[in-house]
């Protein structure tokens, strides 16, 4: 079969790219209220491209937000596993423009990467299983996949899912699975095929200190009363100690820790520090002593400052004590770590550091986002293990954790089934930043895989898949 699907796949490169062109084009950004109306044509652009694909339902699902893409092919068995795949059509903002070398929304494909925003994050890798579902028809010769297949592409990740568990509730009867698959993810590197076994939740917030109900003349009032960017500043800087630890009280306290197994398998992974900087475009590393780089990036929390200030902005010297500050925080959580006792515990270290003479005030952004960890131990996870192997060409497949947060314990709490992740991105795609880009080998592989992962499903079967 592996021949047949690589067969299918060379030959059916230019669709690809046809389609990659087309939807690449539509800037739907979901953060910015005069691109919405594009996030609901970038909806119809997939939509229609599933319809072509073959996919007899296709349904574009209206949220109190944002448009969601569903699409449902029937395997012929009626005993065959469900399988639902999860991403999302919207795309990031592109600022800062002056620092993008060809237009973000006019794809440029330069030699072996196409660049465009959304090319890695998420168009390209949905595009991908588009092309592989076909490769797996004509590959095996049926006229319906081996799997039932349900795509569900959600229209405001990018913009932090606000409605997307409503949505889940809502057509809870429409997603009943054996299996989810995540593509919204990456691998270590081109030579490295790899899967993430997990996602790191997140809660974010802005701390504002008011002192002095107006800025003051520093020289008549500066040292006698509180300053609260003085404050401020001191609160970023309490957040970690000299080792790197979030200072945080209990902010470790049901940190599942990494096991011998997962720590082996992390030091295994070819990684250069070397070029972490070179694409980081830092000088050097830090973070929490006693951990890897890569054991840091995927299986640690987190403390980050992301914005701060207050007070005069402007050229020369303005010299106040000033009236307000504020400063910006993240805080990305592993398995175990739950947002609303994160979020409890940052309000008390908050109040603990707010200096006599300065009120403090506490925005949350939302409910935050709960961490996610799969089992490598599953016959799911083997069956992406071996499907990845087939489409790369290699005997090893490593799991890996990705750094970054999204919806997928959303996911995992309201549908009952195990969870895999099948993404292709680079670390060095540059997504959410200008010049995103991605490695076309990388999604022909994908697809590859995509074809295989279907048929080790059927194999399986859905009793094997839930063990």
């Amino acid at each position: 079969m592996t021949n047949d699907v690589r067969s299918f796949i060379a030959e059916h490169h230019a669709d690809l790219l046809t389609d990659l062109d087309q939807w690449l084009r539509i800037p739907g950004i979901s953060a910015q209220p005069d691109r919405h109306a594009d996030v609901r044509r970038s909806a119809e652009w997939f939509a229609e491209a599933c319809h072509r694909t073959g996919f007899p339902t296709v349904e574009i699902w209206p949220t109190a937000g944002l448009p969601a893409v569903y699409a449902e092919w029937p395997a012929a068995e009626p005993d065959a596993p469900t399988v639902l795949i999860y991403g999302h059509h919207d795309v990031q903002p592109v600022d800062p423009i002056e620092l993008w070398h060809t237009d973000p929304f006019e794809p440029t494909v330069d030699g072996p990467v196409l660049r465009a925003r959304g090319a890695s994050d998420d168009k390209g890798q949905l595009l991908f299983h588009l092309l592989g579902v076909r490769a797996h028809l004509a590959a095996t010769g049926r006229s319906t996949p081996a799997v039932t297949l349900k795509l569900l592409i959600e229209g405001e990740e990018e913009s932090g899912s606000p409605y997307f568990e409503t949505l889940l509730s809502d057509r809870r009867d429409r997603l009943d699975c054996d299996v989810v698959v995540i593509t919204d993810t990456g691998m270590l590197a081109e030579t490295v095929p790899s899967a993430v076994t997990s996602m790191r939740g997140m809660v974010s917030a802005t701390v504002e200190f008011h002192g002095p109900d107006l800025d003051l003349h520093s020289g008549s009032f500066g040292g006698a009363v509180p300053n609260p960017v003085t404050a401020i500043a001191r609160l970023a800087g309490a957040l970690h100690d000299a080792e790197g630890r979030v200072q945080v009280p209990g902010y470790y306290d049901d940190v599942l820790e990494l096991t011998d197994k997962e720590r082996d398998l992390f030091e295994r992974v070819p990684f250069s520090e070397i070029g972490f900087l070179g694409t980081a475009k830092s000088r050097a590393l830090a973070g929490e002593a006693g951990y890897s780089t890569l054991e840091r990036l995927g299986g640690r929390p987190t403390a980050e400052v992301n914005g701060i200030g207050g007070g005069y902005q402007g050229d020369g010297t303005k010299t106040i004590v000033p009236s307000d500050a504020f400063v910006k925080l993240s805080f990305r959580l592993v398995a175990n770590q739950q947002p609303a006792k994160i979020k409890a515990a940052v309000d008390s270290f908050i109040a603990d550091h707010t200096p006599p003479g300065i009120t403090s005030h506490v925005e949350w952004e939302g409910d935050g986002v709960s961490p996610c960890l799969v089992d490598i131990e599953t016959p799911a996870f083997g069956a992406l293990s071996r499907a990845i192997s087939a489409g790369f060409d290699t005997d090893l497949v490593l799991p890996t954790r990705e750094g970054g947060s999204g919806p997928e314990a959303t996911i995992q709490q309201v549908i009952p089934a195990p969870m895999v992740f099948l993404g292709v991105g680079l670390p060095d795609d540059q997504i959410h930043a200008p010049n995103e880009k991605v490695t076309l080998s990388m999604l022909y592989r994908g697809a590859e895989s995509a074809a295989h992962l279907w048929q080790e499903f059927a194999e399986l079967g859905r009793e094997g898949l839930r063990g």
